[in-house]
């Protein structure tokens, strides 16, 4: 009978021992033959090993599994297919202990030199207290130990790689509590383990990305999503903000729910700078370009000062910008800006950190106003605005100094280079486009004026080529541009004028100018005409004369002018010297200028024209016989103290000794400018006072007539000259000459188209002269005329007729704008013995002491004032100009007393 002996723990055999304990004798041949059977081919390996550690038995797994036969491996001590001593004496000792070895992890040498990891259960079987073997189970784990082995240096590579990531690596509960950091995120944020876990993963949030970043995560936990990534920033433990890429993934326990986040931050800082550089790289050139763009299409100024606004605010990425440019007197002046308050710009206009004379000029960038050297009420005024940072940036053009454009920051600022260079190339662009729109409108005010001039503008080279012909040309000259540009200008000469055009280029070559040329051309249809030349030198950018600009005026009317002037003087000689009266003109010194023939016969002796002086007589006495000195009769008192002396009788004694008696009617002439000229005196026998009343009544007709003519015929002259001038002073000037003539036209009409020209009535007066200004006058301004009913002696009427007329000008100049309507009142008030004439007008009065000298029209009023013994003052609200003035006897006109005038 064969005994078997089996573990108590033997897995699912272990089932077939009894209570009692793990042996049991098998009487029964056919169950020794199962159990014999059961050992020898049971699917685990199964072996006995004696007390030495002999094995005594081993069945076919256990061989199988190492590679073994049973010659080989029984009989052999189990010590030699162990490949860790350590582990086999271990098993050995606990054995011996009596002790069971339960899933004894232990590795097996096979036949083919492998090593087999296995699992060793075993127990001793003893006969009494005599060791008698041990029962061992051998279950071959190599692959699990294997699988193991892979885990657990996997898990320690990950615990590596988790604490020396070059990335922050967190885990998070479903309430997004910390629950383990690696030490990257702690570097990361500054803070310590200890600091960060139990905190929330929103804690050092950003705030305006904490938000979103709760969404994703919210539905991260409720399952909606496994996973999600953001790029969101932190918040340093110092304050500082890092950007990082969020990658967020869920970890679930083995019924698919949220056990856990992992959580990786990248940090994404150094790209975002990198990415915001660029941007702003991007944002600065695509600024600049869309500026460069708009000063394409730009026509004025301001064309260009709001897209220079755009790309100063958009590149710099400042709150607020200006744009200033030096004035005519060297100081800066606000041209354009954004977000500044008027205090503010009242204050800082004016100043510049550079002078006109400065040689290239560097922008100047103040990184904190607080920190700079200004001047205390330069700072002051920088505070109030809340200006923390400032850019100042020179503009220049052709190496000068146009002015500058202003960048303001709510915040201190470090500039870097590439703001500066940007700022630099918005400067140019903004100098040069401000260049060119000042070029380019010069040019077409140039054009405008040539095409639109009366004149004749032609340009020529040094060959005489034509090289321009203007709308002028085409007039005067008849010929269409197209038909003369690129032929000679002598189409246009006549053949004897031929020789005049070497002459002329000859000159043109030497630098000189060719003023007032005056000579005849012939036009398209073969008519000649009177033309008065200019012609300067045009030079090209060095200075070399490269050719000539003609202007041409058509004087033809001038000559016939000219002609008729020459006519109408000898008409008027012709008149004077046939009139039976003595007439005599004088300088305003009072030098004899002309004579008729009955200056001659009255005065009984030839006067010395440039030598004789005040009057043609040879001797003068009063009514009463007293002599009466040249240089005290009426026509010395009417050219000293300008005025018309009436009413005054004296006698002309002769070189033979007779003596007539005379009435003077001495009379000064004055220029456009009021400015007395000479005098003009008649003489009136009285002993024929009736014939000499008639002869004075159509010799003043007729004086008036020519000299009206006169006045208009001049008027005429200086508006066409105004109109062609080139000059707009001189042209102003003109213009101005002009209206003085005008009126001086329509006083005389007013004064002298009367039956009685000694007397005028104030109300008929003063409505005729406004009458006669209200043309010269726009449209929205209304005259208002009152008058006290008094009369007005003819050396009262002429200067005040003119003192109107130029205190209307001044009120209409200043008084009134060009589209609001204005009302102007004028009138004249008897105040005692004294006549008073205002002005009145809606505008804001002025000084008079302060305009005195630069008013040429008001120096007028006052010289006339002082004619007719007045004066002039001013007053304001409303504003007022007041003439003072009187007709009593002795005070103006000439009083007779005991022979004296």
């Amino acid at each position: 009978m064969k005994q078997f002996f089996f573990p108590d723990d033997l897995g699912e055999a272990g089932s077939l021992l009894d209570e009692r304990g793990c042996e049991f004798q098998v009487s029964d041949p056919v169950l020794t033959n199962e159990f014999e059977d059961f050992f020898e081919n049971a699917a685990l390996a199964l072996h006995l090993v004696g007390k030495d550690g002999t094995i005594l038995r081993a069945n076919r797994a256990e061989l199988e599994m190492l590679g073994y036969r049973a010659e080989e491996y029984v009989g052999r001590n189990i010590r030699e297919f162990h490949a860790d001593s350590e582990a086999i004496e271990d098993i050995l000792n606990r054995l011996a202990r009596r002790e069971q070895v339960q899933h004894y992890r232990a590795r097996l040498r096979a036949k083919n030199g492998s090593i087999r990891w296995v699992e060793i259960t075993s127990n001793v079987r003893a006969a009494g207290d005599r060791f008698l073997n041990t029962r061992c189970i051998t279950i071959d784990v190599t692959e699990k130990a294997k699988a193991q082995e892979l885990v657990l240096e996997q898990e320690q590579r990950l615990a590596i790689t988790y604490e020396n990531a070059g990335t922050g690596i967190v885990e998070a509960d479903a309430e997004g509590q910390l629950l383990r950091v690696n030490s990257h995120l702690c570097k990361l944020l500054g803070y310590t383990p200890e600091e960060l876990i139990g905190r929330s993963i929103f804690d050092c949030t950003f705030p305006a990305d904490a938000e979103a970043d709760r969404e994703k995560y919210r539905r991260q936990v409720a399952g909606e999503i496994d996973s999600y990534t953001m790029e969101k920033r932190f918040v340093c433990k110092n304050g500082s903000i890092v950007w990082a890429v969020v990658n967020s993934s869920s970890v679930h326990d083995g019924n698919g729910q949220f056990r856990y986040a992992v959580r990786v931050q990248h940090d994404i800082s150094e790209r975002k700078r990198i990415e915001a550089a660029l941007a702003e790289r991007a944002e600065q050139q695509a600024a600049i370009h869309q500026f460069t763009e708009m000063l394409q299409h730009a026509r004025t100024r301001e064309d260009i000062y709001e897209p220079a606004l755009d790309a100063i605010q958009r590149a710099l990425q400042c709150q607020r910008a200006s744009i200033l440019l030096l004035d005519n007197n060297g100081h800066m002046k606000f041209e354009a800006w954004r977000g500044l308050s008027d205090t503010y710009r009242l204050a800082v206009e004016g100043h510049s950190p550079w002078s006109t004379e400065s040689q290239n000029p560097q922008p100047i960038c103040v990184g904190d106003t607080e920190k700079a050297d200004f001047p205390e009420q330069l700072k002051q005024a920088i505070r109030a605005e809340r200006i923390r940072a400032v850019c100042f940036v020179p503009i220049m053009e052709g190496g000068r100094l146009l002015g500058k454009f202003m960048a303001y920051f709510d915040q201190p600022q470090n500039y870097s280079e590439e703001q500066i260079e940007v700022a630099r190339n918005i400067a140019r662009q903004l100098g040069f486009g401000i260049e060119r729109i000042k070029g380019e409108n010069a040019a077409q005010r140039l054009a405008a004026i040539v095409e639109s001039s009366h004149d004749a503008i032609v340009s020529k080279d040094l060959n005489g080529i034509i090289l321009t012909w203007n709308r002028g040309a085409e007039r005067l000259f008849g010929y269409s541009a197209s038909e003369v540009v690129g032929k000679p200008i002598t189409i246009i000469i006549p053949q004897d004028r031929l020789p005049e055009e070497p002459l002329i280029l000859g000159r043109i070559r030497n630098g000189e100018l060719v003023d007032h040329f005056e000579t005849i051309r012939r036009r398209k249809d073969g008519s000649l005409v009177d033309i008065s030349l200019t012609i300067s030198p045009v030079r090209d950018a060095t200075g070399r004369i490269v050719g000539a600009s003609k202007i041409a005026r058509n004087i033809t009317e001038q000559k016939i002018a000219e002609a008729e002037v020459r006519d109408s003087q000898r008409h008027l000689q012709d008149l004077l010297a046939a009139i039976p009266a003595a007439i005599y003109t004088t300088d305003q010194h009072g030098k004899i200028t002309y004579f008729n023939e009955a200056a001659v016969h009255l005065a009984g002796r030839t006067p010395e024209i440039g030598s004789d002086q005040w009057c043609v007589t040879w001797k003068l006495y009063w009514p009463d016989g007293t002599p009466l000195p040249h240089d005290e009769c009426p026509m010395a008192v009417s050219l000293r103290e300008g005025r018309p002396v009436r009413g005054v009788e004296a006698i002309a004694e002769r070189p033979d000794g007779t003596r007539i008696p005379f009435i003077p009617y001495p009379t000064p002439m004055r220029d456009a400018a009021g400015k007395i000229i000479g005098g003009i005196n008649m003489l009136v026998d009285v002993s024929e006072r009736k014939q000499a009343e008639t002869q004075q009544r159509v010799l003043l007709n007729e004086l008036n007539h020519r000299v009206k003519n006169n006045m208009m015929m001049l008027k005429s002259l200086l508006s066409v000259a105004a109109r062609e001038s080139q000059n707009s002073e001189a042209r102003k000037t003109l213009e101005e000459a002009s209206k003085r003539v005008a009126t001086m036209a329509a006083a005389q009409r007013v004064l002298y188209d009367t039956p009685d020209a000694s007397n005028f009535s104030a109300p008929l007066f003063l409505e005729a002269i406004c009458e006669t200004a209200k043309p010269m006058f726009p449209a929205n301004i209304q005259l208002v005329c009152s008058a006290d009913p008094i009369q007005l002696p003819n050396d009262i009427a002429m200067p005040l007729a003119l003192i109107i007329n130029e205190l209307l000008i001044n009120a209409v100049k200043h008084g009134s704008t060009a589209t609001a309507s204005a009302t102007i009142r004028v009138g004249i008030r008897q105040n005692g013995r004294k006549q008073v004439l205002t002005v009145e007008d809606e505008g804001p009065g002025f000084d008079l002491g302060a305009v005195r000298h630069s008013s040429s029209g008001l120096r007028l009023v006052e010289g006339l004032a002082g004619q007719i013994r007045g004066t002039l003052e001013v007053a304001r609200d409303p504003s007022r100009c007041v003439v003072i003035f009187s007709q009593a006897p002795g005070e103006n006109g000439i009083e007779v007393k005991n022979g004296n005038i």
